[in-house]
């Protein structure tokens, strides 16, 4: 049986609930910014959520409400700039401070560097939303607690796509079979399991009612000590919250089918 080697995880949505408050925010802002009256509110964001990328969310906006802007000869380009401003007004959150890690988050890092786990990250949004992140959260150091940074448009296709698990992989130089994967959606969890990895998910606001099967855990997110995780699918970790001990009986479970 295979030992567990190392943690791949997604960003958005898992490492910390930035879609809401984050993402969708910072959309609007560059939408007023362009002088456009376009506005996602949490139920209409919530809905463009089955696309994976910014550029190619604001596209499937655009088909769905403005379909006769698509024809414009310009469209890729305004397109491109849009989220160019909506990069900018959300890394100006990140710098603010208004995006926190998950609960239990932090913790489950360290436990992980401490028992020697590889960490990587496995991502569609940009590399610097990746990078700002962990260097508003973590502090300078984050950045070094992760040996991989697979993000934005560097693969062929976006999640649910495995290409980005596959590069991430590829970096690591391991195999699928010795690694987890953390995520928090259905596309990304089809993106993990079609790169070979078994994933554990932490639901978010926008994917709890997502369909989870194949994962070899569903919870309601990392946990604290004290402060215990609700288990929708898989063993319960033993410590009530996601611990690297729970890492590895769900790691071994997966190798076994069980």
């Amino acid at each position: 049986m295979d030992k567990l080697s190392a943690l791949i995880f997604d960003v958005d949505g898992t490492l910390a609930d930035t879609e809401r408050d984050g993402h969708r925010v910072a959309f609007n802002r560059a939408f007023e910014e362009a002088g456009l009256d376009w506005f996602w509110d949490e139920a209409r964001y919530g809905a463009l959520l089955r696309v994976t990328g910014g550029k190619e969310r604001i596209r499937l906006y655009v088909s769905e409400d403005w379909p006769d802007l698509l024809g414009a000869p310009d469209i890729d380009a305004r397109i491109r700039s849009l989220h160019a401003a909506k990069t900018r007004h959300y890394l100006a959150l990140l710098e603010a401070g208004a995006i926190p890690l998950r609960p239990g988050v932090r913790r489950l890092l360290q436990e992980a560097r401490t028992a020697g786990l590889r960490l990587a990250i496995a991502t569609t949004t940009t590399p610097e939303n990746v990078t700002t992140l962990l260097r508003t959260t973590l502090g300078t150091e984050g950045l070094r607690w992760f040996e991989v940074i697979a993000a934005g448009d560097i693969v062929p296709a976006k999640k649910p796509a495995p290409d980005i698990f596959r590069l991430a992989l590829s970096e690591l130089g391991l195999a699928p079979t010795v690694c987890l994967a953390l995520e928090d959606s259905e596309n990304g969890l089809r993106a993990a399991l079609g790169a070979g990895l078994p994933t554990v998910v932490a639901t978010s606001g926008y994917t709890r009612d997502q369909d989870l099967s194949g994962a070899v855990a569903v919870l309601d997110g990392f946990g604290e000590p004290g402060a215990p995780v609700t288990v929708q699918a898989g063993t319960p970790p033993a410590a009530g919250h996601v611990d690297v001990a729970s890492l590895k009986t769900w790691h071994r479970l997966a190798q076994t089918g069980l």
